[in-house]
Formats: structure tokens, sequence, C-alpha cells
């Protein structure tokens, strides 16, 4: 026998957890256990943010942004928004109605990220001159955004573009 048999070979004594090869076969299992392990950890302790808690209230509430929607394309409203890098966001709201909900006390502004919820913006405006309303929003990041203007009597539909936000135009829909 040649002196690197000898070395491969196991002595005839030696008991199976002093030897290499079965810690190495097993070695592989344990990794995806443990890699098992480590990924139900991740699924469990974190939220993916894509299903609202309250879809069947948002589901009745179908019939109310409707009306709103409606309500917005009987008042002939159309809105432009430019939100600064600081955060200042600026509303131009125009509408040939004289009714006084045409212009406002003030508005309600968001700015929803379609994927995470915790992304989302709002704020309140402010008349800063004749249909003009401004406030402020934590500065917008690169990415898709979703823009809406609204108060408690009517709702212009959202509009979704990418950042820097400046001229988007939200108009109603048309009535048929």
């Amino acid at each position: 026998m040649t002196d690197t048999a000898a070395c491969a070979m196991p002595a005839a004594g030696t008991p199976w957890y002093r030897q290499r090869w079965p810690w190495l076969l097993m070695l592989g299992p344990a990794i995806v256990v443990v890699a098992g392990i480590v990924t139900a950890v991740i699924a469990i302790e974190t939220d993916d943010g894509l299903v609202t808690d309250d879809y069947y209230k948002r589901g009745l509430a179908i019939n109310q942004t409707l009306e709103r929607a409606a309500r917005t394309a009987a008042l002939g409203l159309t809105a432009t928004v430019d939100i600064a890098a600081d955060g200042v966001v600026v509303v131009v709201l125009d509408s040939a109605s004289t009714e006084p909900e045409a212009r406002p006390a003030s508005l309600r502004f968001r700015l929803a990220h379609p994927t995470r919820a915790g992304e989302d913006r709002a704020a309140m405006l402010v008349p800063a001159g004749p249909g003009r309303y401004t406030g402020r929003v934590t500065p917008v990041h690169p990415g898709r955004w979703r823009v809406i203007v609204e108060t408690d009597r009517w709702r212009l539909p959202g509009v979704e573009t990418n950042a820097p936000i400046e001229g988007v135009r939200l108009v109603p829909p048309a009535t048929t």
C-alpha cells in the first residue's frame, strides 16, 4: 500500500463523527434548512403593503367616489399641479362655474405611491390667490406617483405621473 492510499483510508476503529465526509455531506442540507428558516422569518415579519386592510369599506365607498367625480364634471373643474424640490405644492384650480364649491376654502391633496402605502403624502392646501392653492408635503423622490385633488363634495380623477411633478393636468372624464 502506498502512502497516499494510507492517508485516504480511515482507520478501522475511528468513529463516524471523527471523519470529514459525513460532515461534508450533511453541510448542504443544513445550509438549506437555515436558509429556509431565515426566509420564513423575513416573510412573517415584513409587510408587502399591497393589500388594503379595509377593502370591504373601500368597495362600499366607490359609489360616493363616482358621485363626487360626476359633481366635478358638472362644475367643469380642472387643475394644474406643481411640486417644487423642497415639497411646496401649488395647485391652480380652474372652473367656469360660479358656484361656491368651485372655489372651496381648502383642498385635500394626496400623492399616492402605487405599491407602498407608507410612502403616500397628504396635505391641506389653502388659498394663495384666486384659484391658486398652496401647501407642503415631504419632498418627493423619483418614481411613479398618483396625484389626487379633492374636497368633501368633489374629486378630480387621479393622474399617474413620474417625479418631478411639474405641470400635471387633472381633468374630469367626459360625461356621456
